[in-house]
């Protein structure tokens, strides 16, 4: 009211004011607009993103995209000591990890579960980012989870069915400053953080900022290491008020040495039936630190933004990633006598390069009074992907009932206990090489997507993608046959309460190009090359969305449906061929929270059931009406509550509790060999924290029951113990 008030003064009596009164009555309405701009962002919920211009690739408040997403900000992680990659993605809704990074080649991240299917975590502010190791969280503004099949958008050859993962960046701002950090904790955890950023003009339009991190941490089991070192510098020029450029680079050096996966037998009846032997040697890793693996990685990303009109901006973007592996990477093989497990061994050696170039204009415009806000772009995207690694040799087996890891020296003939060195692991490896393997894939993709405001409170979404893929291999001299899809995407949101409350429902479709595939007879004769369509799903959703007191508290509420169709599937009568046509449903119910209901109290919470199940299979596949395997637990629950102290001698003391909750989840579900399940589990966590301008000191406790705990994909991968870590940061 005082602001409406002064506004029509002015308009009244402005004409009678001299010159020295209206510099007078600006300063007041400035000082009156700073005052309410504090008091607005004072109380702002600081773990909430208001806006997001990757999700929809156009400037969109979460209440106006008719599309789910969890956003996890730099803030939340800070504020719960985080140094790695899952403990961030706790915070999100109905994520859980299935696989834990192996290293190896095109695949070594780490493998999640969303909506019923797999993901990696494979994009860098809405672009490739390939990484075959683990990603380090030093330089991470927020991520966001974004839900459902986004191929209209994104395309199809780095996402999930089930949705993605997008990594927002940090960037350079105008003035001098930043941080550095130290955290050490149980296990050898040591990690250095630093993050500066610095004008290197006078006139602040050249902007520097480097993040850039040093971890070394051991394993909760007997053996096991991973140590890396995280470098980006980002950098943005700002030529003219229409014309700027950004550049973005990361550089990471990994090496780890991981317990090799223990792989339930997917070809005989199971020979388990519950955790007591996986419990009893729940801190044996079956592996040596002499046999780790390096995951060297870089990412550029470099974009130029061109102000064409008032309602018009060009972005050029040029993306390259490079990814490497190099060493030594082993699982366990199920022998299906309820006791024993072969080692398999190999050494990776291999790259994957990925170029990406778009051509994106983005409009803010009206026609008539009917608001439009539109993105439309083309993309080109190639991947190539080389390999030289010997094959795959049995090293050892391991019995858990006896406790044993022995391997037959081919020199002696002796039974001996297995040698897990670099020499022994080379020696069995000679002679096994095979020459390189390479395979590349090009994407042609144009789209478009156009969010019309048919009232001030109704919103439509229409959106719709094409891609051409093409793809060879060094194996057969022709070029594979191209394939081309179509991804449509249509939304509509309407906000009873504008600004406060929104009813969304969405249409989505999702598609991944099948690569050719080699086939034969049932004997292996006439080897032949055998082209299959993509495999599409769609998404049907709807829901509601919550921005209320002064936007204190945000909470997402929705229902979803996912059928996938097109899927490849084993011929039941020749194990050479492979047939197109199974089918999947997914379908469950999420909610998400973020709150700041009284000062100094925020609350992040996620509660996801997910119903998923193969409605169409081949008669002997053995997957025809249950869970895939990918699908992860039915249920999941993520909490954390925080409370600061905002007055008083102890202003800044700060203490959180909170942690994650799964329901038993089969990770072997087969009717042809059974299935295993692993136990659900609650882990709790707490932090104490102390926070200044200049310091801030945080104490972390994860997994406070020290509760042993399992993930897995067909595997049983235990889960790390009770760990403490402490972290000490100064501001400057």
């Amino acid at each position: 009211m005082t602001k409406l008030f002064i506004s029509l003064s002015v308009l009244l009596f402005g004409a009678h004011l001299s010159a020295q009164e209206k510099e007078k009555q600006q300063t007041q309405n400035d000082s009156i607009k700073k005052l309410e701009e504090i008091i607005v962002n004072g109380n702002t919920n600081k773990f909430k993103r208001e806006k997001s211009t990757t999700v929809s690739r156009m400037p969109l408040s979460d209440l106006e995209n008719p599309q789910v997403y969890n956003a996890i900000s730099s803030e939340l992680l800070k504020e719960q000591v985080v140094t790695n990659f899952n403990d961030a993605l706790k915070n999100a809704t109905g994520v859980t990890r299935l696989w834990e990074s192996t290293g190896r080649g095109t695949d070594g991240a780490e493998y999640y579960s969303m909506r019923g299917f797999a993901l990696q975590p494979t994009m860098i502010n809405g672009l490739p980012g390939i990484n075959n190791g683990k990603i380090d969280p030093v330089n991470v503004d927020n991520i966001e989870v974004i839900k459902g099949p986004s191929g209209t958008l994104f395309g199809s050859s780095l996402i999930s069915y089930g949705g993605l993962i997008n990594v927002v960046t940090k960037k350079p701002y105008k003035t001098f400053g930043g941080e550095i950090g130290y955290t050490a904790g149980t296990y050898g955890l040591d990690r250095v953080t630093a993050d500066i950023n610095t004008p290197l003009t006078k006139e602040k339009n050249v902007l520097l900022r480097i993040t850039t991190a040093y971890q070394k941490e051991g394993s909760f089991q007997d053996s096991g290491f991973n140590k890396s070192f995280f470098i980006a510098p980002s950098l943005s020029y700002t030529v003219n008020d229409r014309l700027s450029f950004l550049i973005n680079t990361e550089f990471t050096q990994n090496e780890s040495a991981n317990a090799p996966m223990i792989f339930l037998s997917r070809y005989a009846s199971l020979s388990f039936n519950s955790m007591e032997l996986f419990e009893k040697y729940y801190k044996k890793s079956f592996n040596s630190n002499e046999l780790s693996i390096s995951n060297p990685t870089f990412n550029l990303q470099a974009q130029m933004f061109y102000k064409l009109s008032e309602s018009w901006t060009s972005q050029t973007v040029l993306s390259r990633s490079n990814s490497k592996t190099d060493g030594y990477y082993s699982y366990l093989w199920d022998a299906a006598n309820g006791d024993e497990f072969t080692r398999y061994i190999s050494k990776a050696n291999g790259e994957t390069y990925a170029t990406d170039i778009q051509q994106n204009f983005i409009g803010d415009f009206k026609i008539g009074n009917l608001r439009n806000r539109m993105v439309a772009g083309l993309d080109y995207f190639k991947e190539t992907i080389t390999s030289g690694s010997p094959s795959w040799v049995g090293f050892g087996t391991i019995s858990l009932v006896n406790g044993t890891d022995l391997w037959t020296d081919p020199a002696s003939g002796n039974v001996i206990n297995t040698p897990l060195t670099k020499a022994s692991v080379d020696n069995a490896l000679a002679g096994t090489y095979s020459g390189i393997a390479e395979a590349e894939t090009e994407v042609y993709s144009a789209y478009v997507s156009d969010v019309l405001n048919i009232l001030p409170e109704l919103s439509a979404m229409a959106s719709l993608r094409v891609d051409h893929f093409k793809g060879r291999t060094n194996t057969y001299s022709e070029e594979n046959k191209g394939q081309t899809a179509f991804s449509p995407k249509f939304g509509i949101v309407y906000q009873p309460v504008k600004e406060h409350l929104s009813v969304f429902a969405n249409y989505m479709n999702g598609f991944v190009n099948v690569a050719p595939q080699q086939i034969a007879n049932v004997d292996g004769s006439n080897p032949q090359m055998k082209a299959f369509d993509p495999e599409h799903a769609n998404q049907f959703e709807f829901g509601v969305k919550t921005s209320l007191y002064k936007n204190r508290i945000s909470a997402t509420a929705s229902y979803y449906n996912i059928r996938v169709k097109d899927r490849l599937m084993t011929d039941p009568n020749n194990i050479n061929n492979m047939i197109q046509g199974g089918e999947v449903e997914s379908k469950g119910f999420e909610f998400s929270l973020i709150a700041n209901p009284a000062d100094g109290l925020n609350i992040v919470a996620g509660f996801s059931n997910n119903k998923s199940e193969v409605t169409k299979d081949t008669p002997d596949g053995g997957y025809l009406g249950m869970r895939p395997e990918e699908a992860g637990p039915e249920t999941l629950i993520n909490l954390w509550v925080s409370y600061t102290l905002q007055n008083g001698t102890l202003k800044g003391l700060g203490l959180g509790l909170g942690g994650n909750h799964a329901s038993e989840y089969k990770t072997l579900n087969r009717s042809t060999t059974g299935s295993f399940a692993l136990p659900d589990y609650t882990i709790l966590n707490s932090a104490l924290s102390y926070n200044t301008n200049k310091f801030n000191i945080a104490l972390k406790l994860n997994n406070m029951l020290n509760e042993k705990y399992y993930s897995g994909w067909s595997t049983i991968t235990p889960q790390k113990l009770r760990n403490l870590s402490a972290g000490v940061t100064y501001r400057f």
